[in-house]
């Protein structure tokens, strides 16, 4: 039973080509999601974000291709292609593509 889903398995793939945002859109492709982790990949276009929340996790980012600009707890930090941040559980933040940009999410949820 694979734990990873919506992905193939055991070949090497571009992991910024498995999702694609079009003009005005946000996509978001689930790999993985249970109580403990999250993983999404998301194309963003530019203009679009994802408000102001917080999440009971650790979230780090890996910025796939272009730019995007994370509000963490009201301080902006930009991220480029290569480039990763985290956005600590509890923390507010929010994310706005400066640019078209694709990004790899985990969170780390804690186990009690």
């Amino acid at each position: 039973m694979a734990i990873l889903k919506n992905i193939a398995q055991e070949q090497v793939l571009p992991l910024a080509q498995q999702v694609e945002a079009e003009s005005g859109q946000i996509v978001s492709k689930t790999l993985a999601q249970n109580d403990a982790v999250s993983i999404t990949l998301f194309a963003f276009s530019k203009g679009e974000e994802i408000s102001t929340h917080a999440s009971g996790g650790d979230a780090m980012v890996l910025v796939l291709e272009g730019r995007g600009r994370f509000t963490i707890d009201g301080r902006e930090h930009f991220c480029s292609a290569g480039e990763s941040i985290v956005m600590p559980a509890g923390k507010p933040h929010a994310v706005y593509a400066a640019e078209d940009f694709k990004m790899l999410l985990t969170v780390v949820f804690p186990q009690n």
